[in-house]
């Protein structure tokens, strides 16, 4: 597990807060480095002042030197101290402002105080979150003014020095979210030996894992010896206090799960979803050439390119109808269509090129159910039958307000057919080895993949239903075992 430091300049500083063995002062930590070498440090710099070569600066300086992760990085106040590297920065916050400062007057100048991350007042909630994503700072003043629109004039680095009573309390409050193990007393846990994150959404309405899924996964991670914490998109900047990543939201390209994924595999963490599995599954125009070069049995497939009316007519074709359009990055039946005829082929696809350039249309093949095929470090882990809604051909129905779903059947692996256990498993290896749920249509005796999923369900209930605690156990202990190998530089 990592240990937390908290770097003054003198231990007087932080006679107002709580006291903690964890704080140190600057001078300490400039010895500590005489020593050996320690693994999975995060340092909290609380120098007084971070101007170039002052005592902050070298602290922020030395801690990347010794492989510490520490905030506020070099990079942040070297960004800090010219305006024209920040504002590039903050370039892309317009429609943040405007939403914060609506009911703000327009005449007057606004400075607002970030602790990490939180302010005071909610509707700038979002613009510090947002801030403190990109200026990663214990406190951060931003001083807003309003010309055209409202705009960020100032951003600066403070010292927790400076703070009256009232905004002593509100630091310590927000210190105490962001690393709450700087803090924490109460009963003693038997010491994990690592700690992982789960990225989740509370919010979200078809997440990969429901509530009780997530409950097994942190028991059993700690039968192993896994401290597991619920992180949300706000806990970015916390990501290298974990040793691994486990992605439980679903994902995409264009979104902050793919961020999560980018910094977690740059600061050295077990990540599942990878982001070179997410690049490659999320896009089903790459899956449909990577498929077709690794030869992975599927339907037939064309790729349909905006204003090429040649694609269509080859589609007809060779095709007939009907037949499936699909945009590239859909996901729970979502962007996919059934075209029943060239009227139809041309009114959908003149659509769905709205939102991408490229299409794929793929031989229509009805089956009862598709087979969904769990796969983690190329084994396979569980098996499902997810039968079509009742009058539909899909497994998802999205209606106005609602979401139907079909039947399901949960199987061990041993009694699924060769053919589509084979497919499955062919269709990973070009991947990688993460953890993946394939679909795959069984007809006339053969496996067709549809697709790969990097984010597969994994419900209590459903996929859990033949192996229970066990599948759980399983996802878990390939996690700690990717953690091991890491901590030991395989």
């Amino acid at each position: 597990m990592a240990r937390t430091l908290l770097v003054v300049d003198d231990l007087a500083d932080w006679n107002p807060y709580y006291p903690s063995e964890q704080v140190i002062t600057f001078e300490g930590y400039l010895a500590a480095g005489l020593g050996e070498p320690e693994q999975r440090v995060r340092i909290i710099n609380l120098c007084s002042s971070y101007r170039y070569l002052s005592d902050g600066y070298y602290c922020s300086l030395l801690a990347e030197a010794r492989g510490h992760h520490v905030i506020p990085s070099v990079k942040v106040l070297n960004d800090l101290g010219k305006k024209a590297l920040y504002r590039l920065q903050l370039e892309d916050l317009s429609q943040t402002l405007a939403r914060a400062f609506k009911a703000v007057d327009k005449h007057s100048e606004i400075t607002l105080m970030s602790y990490f991350g939180t302010t005071v007042d909610p509707v700038f909630q979002e613009l510090t979150r947002l801030l403190f994503e990109r200026f990663s700072c214990p406190l951060l003043e931003v001083t807003l003014r309003y010309r055209q629109s409202w705009e960020i004039i100032g951003l600066k680095a403070v010292s927790h020095r400076h703070l009256d009573d009232e905004k002593q309390t509100v630091f310590a409050e927000a210190l105490d979210k962001f690393s709450k193990k700087v803090w924490r007393k109460g009963r003693t846990r038997k010491a994990a030996r690592f700690d992982l994150a789960i990225l989740v959404n509370p919010e979200e309405q078809l997440p990969p894992s429901n509530r009780g899924a997530l409950k097994k996964f942190i028991k059993i991670g700690r039968e192993l010896g896994i401290e597991i914490e619920l992180i949300t998109q706000q806990h970015y900047v916390r990501l290298p206090e974990f040793d691994g990543l486990f992605i439980r939201e679903t994902t995409n390209i264009d979104h902050h799960t793919y961020r999560f994924a980018k910094k977690a595999e740059a600061e050295g963490l077990v990540v599942i979803d990878d982001p070179t599995s997410m690049l490659r599954c999320t896009n089903k125009v790459y899956l449909a050439d990577l498929f077709r070069t690794h030869k992975v049995p599927t339907p037939k497939t064309w790729l349909l390119h905006k204003g090429n009316a040649a694609h269509l007519d080859r589609v007809e074709a060779e095709a007939g109808f009907p037949v499936v359009i699909k945009i590239p990055d859909g996901s729970f039946s979502r962007g996919i269509v059934k075209v029943n005829d060239r009227k139809e082929l041309e009114l959908k696809v003149e659509e769905l090129f709205q939102k991408s350039a490229l299409l794929l249309a793929q031989e229509f093949l009805y089956t009862d159910f598709d087979w969904r095929i769990g796969i983690f470090n190329n084994k396979a882990l569980y098996a499902c039958r997810y039968y079509m809604v009742k009058n539909h051909w899909q497994i998802y129905r999205h209606g106005a307000g609602r979401i139907d779903s079909g039947n399901f059947a949960t199987l061990p692996t041993f009694e699924v057919p060769k053919a589509v256990l084979d497919a499955a498993l062919k269709a990973t290896l070009p991947i990688g080895n993460g953890l993946y749920g394939v679909d795959v249509k069984e007809k006339g005796g053969k496996g067709y993949v549809i697709e790969v999923n990097d984010n597969p369900n994994i419900d209590s209930g459903i996929e859990d239903k033949y192996l229970g605690d066990e599948l759980y156990r399983l996802v878990m202990a390939e996690l700690l075992r990717r953690m091991e190998n890491r901590s030991k530089g395989i």
